[in-house]
């Protein structure tokens, strides 16, 4: 069949001492894909950034002071960079992997969450913020994609200092923020005329201290003005079931003037705030290696890693099963209850099959779907939160008689996309291959 990925054959892309594997993230110019390091057998994340979008921006001096500062970091509620390498069109960030979901997956699940465990994420949410504060680095774009859990539920905060990366001006001119939405944007932010980074950065740790504990936006508006308007007045009420204590912070830090907003320092001695709180204990790694971030963009050629494909490589049913999860819908959540931002089922039907009845699920839905080969992009009709929402899916063969679908969330709120799924997947339980297999990824 033509266009069809037989024996699901995958290309495996090399990066220096790095295979690549699955892609877990993206955005217009940059993704985050899973890689082994072929050395140590270690896992990490590696963003991908278009060298050529860096340069035709006049981004470079701004980047490799951001990535020299992050690479500084070393705090338990931060993503940790290891290293940076580039080809001759692409730069590549080696990031912790953490494998425990995006922390509002839990909301998803549960609708909120209790007050003791809000505070317990905001505390570590205001740690990580307060330490790259102190260090000069600013996020800027502190939004339910970027806080993570690792394997024992700890927080840990993705991009900080790399926001840059994701900043764009949408075609309205409105907009500055890579997630298309300003519900966590500060008021001086949308104002556009300039502004403090560690005020705007409390503001968005307001934003989501209220949707932890609310299950909902504080900001929430379908049209852009009335949602501007509310944002700049700080218009919003919080729910009876919060407590005074949380009510009065919450206020606080939703305050409209940044001048009078409170201040990290002041947060930390709040009552609310302090109920169990541990600050962390850790101590700051000494000599970091610079040598790297100087060589990506010194543009000589004895510093270029090389891209290498390998042979492809057939999976058989057995390794496929081995480094997928969630392969029966049946049990749709991993073990944690959550759905990520991409899952994946096997089916013994044929490819049409597949595709005909994905095409029957997604239409009543209000999914507009485009198909190509064994590709089909489906465009929900609503605007949501973040823009539209947008699935990505895929069909390989694994055997003669065996499947595997991908499904990968490309555009719109990660929160729609966990209510989508559900009710989406009910309509393709017919054709799911039942396994009790589940294993850990690569």
């Amino acid at each position: 069949m033509s266009g069809y990925n037989k024996g699901a054959v995958r290309t495996r892309t090399r990066v220096g001492k790095y295979e690549l594997g699955k892609t877990v993230g993206e955005g217009s110019f940059a993704k985050v894909k899973i890689a082994k390091n072929l050395e140590s057998g270690d896992v990490f994340a590696i963003k991908i950034l278009d060298l050529n979008h860096v340069l035709r921006h006049k981004m470079v001096e701004q980047i490799k002071r951001e990535i020299s500062t992050m690479k500084l970091i070393k705090h338990p509620n931060v993503i940790k960079i290891f290293e940076v390498m580039a080809s001759k069109t692409k730069i590549y960030i080696v990031l912790e992997f953490v494998d425990g979901g995006e922390l509002f997956d839990k909301i998803a699940k549960s609708g909120r969450l209790k007050e003791e465990e809000a505070r317990r994420y905001f505390q570590q949410l205001i740690n990580a913020v307060d330490y790259c504060h102190s260090r000069g680095v600013y996020h800027r774009d502190l939004k339910p994609e970027n806080l993570l859990l690792d394997s024992y539920g700890v927080l840990k905060v993705s991009d900080f200092g790399l926001s840059t990366f994701s900043q764009q001006v949408q075609e309205d001119g409105l907009l500055h923020t890579a997630c298309g939405t300003p519900n966590y944007v500060a008021p001086e932010v949308l104002d556009d005329k300039g502004y403090d980074g560690k005020a705007s950065d409390v503001w968005s740790c307001g934003v989501i201290l209220f949707v932890l504990m609310a299950g909902y936006l504080p900001f929430d508006e379908p049209n852009l003005i009335a949602l501007y308007r509310k944002i700049c007045k700080a218009d919003f009420a919080s729910p009876p079931w919060f407590s005074a204590g949380a009510k009065k912070l919450i206020t606080r830090i939703l305050d409209p003037n940044p001048l009078t907003r409170i201040t990290i320092p002041e947060i930390l001695e709040d009552e609310w705030f302090k109920k169990g709180y541990k600050p962390p204990q850790f101590e700051q790694e000494e000599d970091v290696n610079l040598d790297d971030v100087d060589a990506v963009f010194n543009y000589s050629q004895v510093h270029l890693v090389t891209e290498k494909k390998e042979k492809p490589e057939s999976m058989n049913a057995f390794e496929l099963i081995s480094r997928c999860q969630g392969l029966n819908l049946e049990n749709l959540f991993e073990k944690q209850g959550l759905v990520k931002r991409e899952t994946r089922f096997t089916s013994q039907r044929s490819p049409n099959e597949i595709m005909s009845k994905i095409e029957e699920a997604a239409k009543p839905l209000g999914f507009n779907v485009h198909k190509r080969n064994y590709k089909m992009k489906l465009r929900g009709d609503k605007t949501g939160r973040k823009g539209h929402l947008s699935v990505a899916t895929e069909v390989f063969e694994v055997a003669p008689s065996l499947h595997m679908v991908e499904l990968r969330k490309t555009g719109g709120d990660t929160l729609e996309f966990h209510k989508f799924y559900k009710t989406f997947s009910s309509g393709l339980k017919d054709i799911v291959w039942k396994s009790d297999e589940n294993a850990e990824q690569f």
